[in-house]
């Protein structure tokens, strides 16, 4: 403890002591701006932040801070940082907000984003950001922050997606289809692998990386109220026949059964350093961490491609991130907000910590950015879905992670599992 705590100290004092005289006079561990500066803005931050625990990305922060308020002398910026906790977090600044006591300007996860519009607490952000900049976004980022009013409430900065990784040297071509993945499933056991790997065990990851598979074929988890709708007419067959699909390549051997126990990423990469499967569904993030986990000659093996749809030409794919975005009700505190949003985090923010942007545009302006990876990521974005911020979004996840054990572990036919589901999930809708 008290090691850590030395560590801790001989960070906070790297972080708020460098370099020059006047940026420890605009930077502190819980300041940005001169201390007299007759304006502040209160903003709370994730480890997206000064806070981050990589002494590079912390102080590139703190310069992209600093360098900020600088055209911005009459402000201070209060600082607050989550814990790691992010579920908590969220769901304590909302009531805060519900109550009128949250910080001006702050992190919000795109994941319940649309918990704080229903509850209207968010500032309008509309007038700081040009059409041209709105007109960049991806569309299901341009979605995620728009109201039914048709008005910015956030601004959407970092996204990620999920991808079909390969091993080039067992399957050559990037399957299209969902045909063509089992094939290639099979095709992988015959040379000695367990087919194609996926996230199916009990959390939420298994439930987004197979929501990609409904999402293609047009279904929807919640109209427009919140009100769960999978379980009914045209969503339940499409629903119906995306699980299916996932219960076929356990059936027919392009996947292996233990994929009902893989609940983490990091197992996909562990799977693919031990040589043991050629194709798994994970995270673009991944790619760096195989490139970390592999020797140079077996990561050359590897590469990409978009989840296959029931056809080549229906594609999805889970997309996240985060948002930057206002309480306050003071215009000169929301402004200051939305600049802050664009000065440190749309596109300086993206290239620090390699997250991808939210904005077609930023892939050419960063050379980070410009690589032929991510600019296949961001052509995949353009298929990209979040997941419904609807309150009962939690329950439905959970729902759906126990239908997909029962189903793929052949405890129960997938309609009847699905029935299961959609009746737990509306009981628990009732009762919020």
């Amino acid at each position: 403890m008290k090691r850590a705590f030395v560590s801790a100290l001989a960070l906070s004092t790297m972080l708020f002591s460098v370099p020059a005289a006047f940026a420890q006079e605009l930077a502190t561990k819980d300041r940005i701006g001169l201390a007299d500066a007759p304006k502040t803005l209160t903003v709370r931050l994730t480890n997206d932040s000064q806070n981050n625990a990589d002494p590079a990305i912390a102080q590139g922060y703190q310069k992209l801070f600093v360098d900020f308020i600088k055209k911005h002398p009459d402000w201070k910026l209060q600082m607050q940082f989550m814990s790691a906790d992010i579920g908590t977090e969220q769901a304590k600044m909302l009531e805060q907000a519900k109550a009128g006591n949250a910080p001006d300007c702050a992190a919000v996860d795109s994941f319940v984003l649309s918990q704080f519009m229903v509850n209207h607490v968010l500032a309008d952000f509309t007038p700081y950001f040009s059409k041209d900049e709105i007109a960049d976004l991806f569309p299901f980022i341009r979605n995620g922050i728009t109201d039914k009013d048709q008005t910015i409430r956030a601004w959407w900065w970092d996204t990620d997606l999920r991808v079909l990784y390969r091993n080039k040297s067992i399957v050559p071509d990037a399957p299209q289809t969902w045909d063509d993945l089992k094939k290639a499933g099979i095709a992988s056991v015959k040379e000695g692998m367990e087919g194609i790997l996926f996230n199916a065990g009990r959390y939420e990851g298994s439930t987004f990386d197979w929501l990609a598979n409904y999402w293609a074929l047009g279904g929807k988890l919640v109209d427009d109220s919140g009100k769960p709708v999978f379980g009914e007419g045209e969503n339940k067959e499409k629903f119906l026949k995306a699980l299916s699909y996932y219960k076929d390549l356990v059936d027919s051997g392009a996947a292996p059964k233990r994929v009902t126990t893989i609940g983490n990423y990091d197992d996909l990469n562990a799977a693919a350093a031990a040589g043991t499967t050629a194709l798994f569904i994970g995270g673009n993030w991944q790619l760096a961490q195989l490139k970390a986990t592999l020797d140079p000659d077996e990561f050359a093996n590897w590469t990409f491609s978009p989840i296959p749809g029931p056809t080549a030409d229906q594609r999805s794919t889970g997309t996240g991130g985060w948002t930057i975005a206002s309480f306050s009700k003071d215009k000169d505190k929301v402004e200051m907000c939305a600049n802050l949003a664009r000065d440190i985090y749309m596109g300086p923010g993206n290239a620090l910590q390699q997250q991808l942007p939210t904005r077609k545009s930023l892939f050419d302006k960063y050379d980070i950015f410009a690589t032929e990876a991510n600019k296949t990521f961001a052509e995949a974005l353009a298929n990209g879905q979040a997941r419904p911020g609807a309150p009962i979004y939690p329950e439905i996840s959970n729902q759906i992670q126990i239908m997909m054990g029962d189903v793929l572990s052949g405890t129960k036919q997938p309609e009847e599992a699905l029935n299961a589901a959609f009746k737990a999930t509306m009981e628990a809708y009732k009762r919020l």
